[in-house]
């Protein structure tokens, strides 16, 4: 951990960068300390000559390095922190760095796996794509029968988590600076959003735990035969915490529009997919990819949608699932007052707050909506509007809210680059609507009943260790009584009605135990 002085100094040459770029430093009103005034000075008489806002921040994070480029992405997925249009304008900075060297990625790969590359790949080539935590090569596997299977492997940058380790106390020791110093920013909680970030990027740091969060996707998309849509295999033998190894993916990215159209893909279909798979994780399984940009899906030669790069993923709770479903549903329905309903049920809106107004706040969000052309309904953009209205009535942030947020920016991009003219909510419709009748609808009063049922029948199946413990329970009352009764002799002439009440509780609730354990037992 730094000190103050060395964070200061670490944040003044990161001010310098932001200066020179002309990037913003600060939120406007912000009380700062001088030299950070200073800087945002410096940086509004550059931002004169440059270009727009959100560009210069993205260009000064590139320039300041791997922990930096992180910070934008991350903000990107914070309008809430940063204004909606540097949110946007960050959602596409680019995370790439040049590769490190090949000898360095081949001891990395002897360091972790314990052999040498030759070892352990029939071939091994140069990086093809360089990023600020790790880089990945092309590779390929001998099998028994000979033939050589392609695989991609993943290595860590050399000294990648002690730099972050720096950056980040360099942020948590500015997020609570400006906690101090501009006390509006504590509602957004930044020394909590650091926290996030930095647990994000420990799990982006341990390739085993990316490997686990693709098998476990991998379950769910095999248990539910969802279509269209895979993951690559992991090769588990040549993966560990600073290497990963996955199938080799050799289909045609989702940005390539034109060899999707010449390999006879419908557009369309593919657009659809993208949007309904991602619903369905989310909603379904609670479990997403949370970063399914164009540069990390691809297209299979019969259209089978395949995601790569699952560093970054996001869960919900079965509260945020329903949170969502109803939000969208009501949204689809026009049921304005159930969905602020729902998010006073979920405890994200003060209970002091009106219902009905916020149902109002919510209708004119909703309506504009109504009768505008496909092209022109966003669902990002109604739940970015959303999240805007809830600030009015006091919502605390929910950051994992706001990571399904920027997903959905992300996802519905790809879908509307793939078919400009997709109605989100049409292709949304389905999704919602059988998540809404699997788990409000009869068939989850049936499923709970039978849960009842499963939950007596352990209970009875339980009945005879429950009467021993009953028995056991009625012996150590009555030995209790009997010491307390020799203890407090004389006590119990002085105050006899008291005590013969206390013994009597005793007696009773031992009594009750016994009974209850008795019937148990007689109804098994």
């Amino acid at each position: 951990m730094g000190n103050a002085f060395t964070n200061t100094l670490r944040l003044m040459r990161a001010g310098a960068v932001l200066a020179w770029n002309g990037a913003p430093v600060a939120p406007e009103g912000a009380r700062l300390p001088l030299p950070a005034r200073l800087f945002k000075g410096l940086a509004s008489a550059m931002g004169g000559r440059k270009a727009g806002r959100a560009e210069r921040l993205a260009r000064a994070l590139t320039t300041l390095g791997p922990s930096y480029i992180k910070l934008g992405q991350f903000l990107a997925t914070r309008p809430d922190v940063i204004g909606l249009e540097l949110a946007a304008g960050l959602g596409g900075l680019q995370d790439k760095l040049p590769p490190f060297p090949m000898e360095a990625a081949k001891e990395a790969i002897r360091a972790e796996l314990g052999a040498p590359v030759e070892a352990l790949f029939a071939e091994f080539g140069p990086p093809i794509a360089a990023a600020s935590i790790a880089q990945v090569h092309k590779a390929a596997v001998r099998e028994t029968d000979g033939t050589l299977r392609p695989v991609a492997v993943k290595i860590l940058r050399p000294g990648i988590e002690a730099q972050f380790a720096r950056d980040l106390d360099s942020f948590f020791f500015a997020a609570r600076q400006l906690e101090r110093w501009h006390p509006p920013s504590r509602r957004l909680r930044p020394v909590a959003a650091v926290q996030t970030l930095a647990a994000t990027t420990a799990i982006e740091m341990d390739l085993r735990m990316e490997a686990a969060a693709i098998s476990e996707m991998a379950e769910n998309i095999a248990r539910h035969g969802d279509p269209g849509f895979r993951v690559p295999s992991v090769d588990w033998i040549r993966t560990g915490k600073r290497v990963l190894t996955l199938e080799w993916i050799d289909g045609i990215p989702m940005s390539d529009l034109a060899a999707i159209d010449a390999a006879g893909l419908d557009r369309e279909a593919l657009g659809l997919n993208v949007i309904r798979t991602f619903l369905r994780h989310a909603m379904r399984d609670g479990f997403f990819h949370a970063d399914l940009h164009q540069g990390n899906l691809f297209a299979d030669r019969d259209g089978t949608l395949v995601a790569v790069d699952f560093g970054i993923m996001g869960r919900l709770g079965a509260n945020e699932r329903r949170f969502l479903a109803e939000i969208l549903f009501g949204f689809i329905t026009r049921q304005y007052r159930r969905i602020a309903e729902v998010h006073f049920e979920a405890g994200y809106v003060p209970p002091d707050q009106s219902v009905e107004s916020f149902a109002q706040a919510l209708r004119a969000i909703g309506e504009p909506i109504k009768d505008r052309p496909a092209a022109e309904i966003s669902m990002a953009r109604v739940l970015t509007q959303l999240f805007e209205v809830t600030e009015l009535f006091g919502m605390r942030t929910r950051p994992e809210l706001l990571l399904l947020q920027k997903t959905m920016v992300v996802t519905e991009g790809v879908a509307r680059t793939l078919d400009p003219n997709i109605n989100i909510w049409v292709a949304a419709e389905p999704v919602v609507r059988a998540w809404m009748a699997d788990q409000l609808g009869p068939r989850a009063r049936l499923r709970d009943a039978a849960g009842g049922v499963a939950a007596i029948a352990g209970i009875a199946a339980q009945a005879p260790q429950l009467a021993a413990q009953a028995a056991r329970t009625v012996r150590a009352l009555a030995e209790l009584a009997e010491q307390r009764e020799k203890a407090h002799a004389g006590e119990a002439k002085e105050h006899g009605a008291s005590w013969i009440w206390r013994t009597a509780a005793l007696w009773l609730g031992a009594i009750s135990l016994a009974a209850i354990a008795l019937r148990l037992w007689l109804g098994a």
